[in-house]
């Protein structure tokens, strides 16, 4: 029984950290689907919604499936922990940058709902990449977790949005995540391992070295932004 505890306690843990994730880095998300559909009629105004919702969730799942396999090819998982790196020092030093995704409003409904699949996909590469690395490729917590996070992202993220401002914290702790999980990955590499063997070694040291190297990255670029804002001020 403690065994099982300690299971579900773990997989709870780890769905946690896909919804935090998916959160952080998908906050923008209503803001995109707002301006294609603000040129609809209100009653098409819902279906271009509730539509182009159903479209970006299923590409999001091929976008982790994508991932998912894309992760067997040597070295690739490597590739994808410093990438995640990077996202995650983004995360925390650059939030209030906009995404640089041009919406143009559209007058059709299946126009508008083609613009918010494609502009949720340009802008969702980071959230796939960030949730496949948490889950470490398991795939029933990754569903789990996007299935409650990508309602909340489309329908709430003015919240969200609002959350995150009022509490900073969440940003480093969705940060810390994503190198804790950049660390999981590395470890995990075989092909890696076969010339780095410390890293297999000593999975716990890398993940925490590279959360706090995210961490880091993260508050230097932060503290470099508030003071290039002061100058200019």
């Amino acid at each position: 029984m403690d065994a099982l505890e300690a299971t579900l306690l773990l997989d709870f843990s780890i769905v946690a950290q896909v919804i935090l994730i998916d959160l952080a880095l998908g906050g923008d998300n209503s803001i995109v689907i707002g301006m294609a559909a603000k040129n609809l009629p209100p009653h098409l105004q819902k279906r271009a919604i509730i539509y182009g919702t159903i479209g970006a969730i299923v590409l999001r799942f091929t976008l982790a499936f994508i991932v998912s396999w894309l992760f067997h090819i040597p070295f690739l998982k490597t590739v994808g922990g410093i990438l995640l790196i990077g996202i995650g020092i983004k995360l925390i030093g650059a939030r209030n940058e906009e995404e640089d995704v041009k919406v143009e409003a559209k007058d059709s409904l299946w126009a508008a709902v083609r613009t918010i699949i494609l502009a949720d996909a340009l802008m969702s590469l980071d959230n796939v990449l960030g949730i496949v690395g948490v889950t470490g490729n398991h795939w029933g917590l990754l569903i789990f977790g996007m299935l409650i996070s990508v309602p909340i992202i489309i329908f709430g993220s003015t919240i969200v949005v609002k959350v995150m401002n009022k509490f900073p914290i969440l940003m480093y702790i969705g940060g810390a995540i994503l190198g804790w999980a950049a660390g999981g990955m590395l470890a995990t590499d075989h092909y890696l391992a076969e010339y780095v063997s410390f890293i297999a070694a000593y999975p716990s040291e890398v993940k925490a070295a590279l959360l706090v190297v995210t961490l880091a990255g993260g508050f230097i670029w932060k503290h470099v932004h508030n003071r290039q804002d002061a100058a200019a001020a």
